[in-house]
């Protein structure tokens, strides 16, 4: 057996095994047959390199993009070459957890370490939850901390219940007018052929009028959301929220990193889960570059005459860090905020208190959208939803309160 031959080398295999379970506790999918070809590839490249043992371990544990900063994290933590026991007791220290605190913590880092340290908080006492209040803006409750907390530093248990409160969010109601009619009992006005196929029941003896009124439906809700490093676990949690906005009307969903890759048929699963698998089986360039501009452009060609009828709203989720000239950027959000009703720029470096319009094509973005608002938790969320529905104050989305100078967070 294979665990027994890398045996010799100071329990190896059982170290492996360990650190998989940590994987899957922060909410990775590993299976048996991972771990068995995970100890199969470091027995064949041996454990002389770090690099290639990460790569192995990589190769043979990791099926989706976005596990990546998990997995990273996980393995400077687990892997530690000195002071391994050492290091632990400090990172459970309350003196240097307070210290810690202080820095910004690494995407994926919350979920390692309640994967890794998880136990320790069981063992201390139980205290005393405060009471949950109840939000008018969600169907179900949720504490002031988990509505606050930014998606990329949380827990698996607490991904999994923010995923919950969004299944449960209160959906926006804004409708808009379009050019067919439906029927109405006010006199609105009069429906003559409705009003003929009636009076042809009784042979013309008795015409009474009947009535239409305009219809109003939901405008088609249009998001291009941006699967590059730094947004993939923002675009993760946030296709939740479109699956359950899905389920109530019309929504186009695109991703784009380097290139652009419509998702929409993959959101139509009844479960949210097998829809965000199956949108990060058909995408090919999860979390690697992006280009905004060319993504832009190929929707604005294919795209943009095919979803932006009937008043759409789009939603583009993106940090703005284009990597590439902003002039083609710019030409193109012109043309995508002049072909759509309403143009909402979802920004997730809004989460920082200090954020100014410095990059390039964060100032090339901000004259073309009508609204820019924050995307990094589930209050940020409630805020977007009353938005949608005409409820939310308009200046708080104004994008003129962001005038370019000074340093982002």
């Amino acid at each position: 057996m294979v665990a027994a031959e890398v045996e010799a080398d100071g329990c190896l295999a059982d170290n492996i095994v360990h650190f998989a379970r940590v994987l899957r506790k922060a909410g990775l999918r590993i299976g048996p047959a991972a771990v068995t070809d995970a100890i199969e590839a470091v027995q064949a490249v041996g454990i002389g390199d770090r690099d290639e043992f990460y790569t192995a371990l990589h190769a043979t544990l990791i099926k989706r993009h976005e596990d990546d900063p998990v997995f990273d994290e996980a393995f400077r933590l687990f892997w530690r070459a000195r002071d391994f026991v050492g290091k632990m007791i400090a990172m459970m220290s309350p003196v240097v957890a307070r210290h810690e605190e202080r820095e910004k913590r690494k995407a994926g880092e919350a979920r390692v370490s309640d994967a890794l340290f998880g136990r320790q908080d069981d063992r201390r006492r139980v205290r005393e939850e405060p009471e949950i209040e109840i939000d008018a803006r969600f169907t179900a409750s949720g504490s002031e901390r988990l509505r606050k907390a930014d998606f990329a530093q949380m827990t698996a248990a607490e991904l999994a219940e923010a995923k919950r409160a969004i299944a449960g969010l209160a959906m926006p109601w804004d409708r808009v007018r379009t050019r067919r009619f439906r029927r109405s009992t006010r006199p609105v006005a009069i429906d003559a052929r409705a009003t003929m196929r009636h009076a042809m029941r009784t042979g013309g003896a008795l015409i009474l009028p009947r009535h239409r009124a305009p219809k109003r439906v939901h405008p088609p809700l249009v998001v291009l959301a941006d699967i590059s490093g730094s947004m993939s676990q923002y675009t993760r949690v946030f296709l939740h929220f479109l699956h359950a906005l899905g389920e109530r009307r019309r929504v186009h969903a695109f991703l784009f990193g380097t290139r652009l890759s419509n998702v929409t048929r993959q959101m139509r699963h009844r479960d949210p889960d097998a829809a965000v698998e199956a949108c990060s089986a058909t995408v090919a360039d999860w979390s690697g570059g992006t280009r905004i501009g060319e993504t832009l452009k190929s929707f604005n060609r294919l795209w943009s005459r095919r979803v932006l009828g009937q008043g759409a709203v789009v939603l583009l989720i993106t940090d703005g860090l284009e990597r590439d000239g902003i002039e083609l950027l710019d030409r193109e959000i012109d043309r995508l905020h002049r072909s759509c009703r309403r143009l909402v720029w979802l920004n997730p470096l809004l989460r920082f208190d200090g954020f100014e319009a410095r990059a390039r094509g964060v100032r090339a973005m901000l004259p073309h959208v009508d609204e820019l608002r924050p995307v990094h938790n589930l209050e940020a969320m409630a805020d977007l939803v009353a938005a949608l529905s005409g409820e939310a104050p308009r200046g708080r989305g104004d994008p003129r309160r962001f005038p370019a100078g000074g340093h982002h967070g």
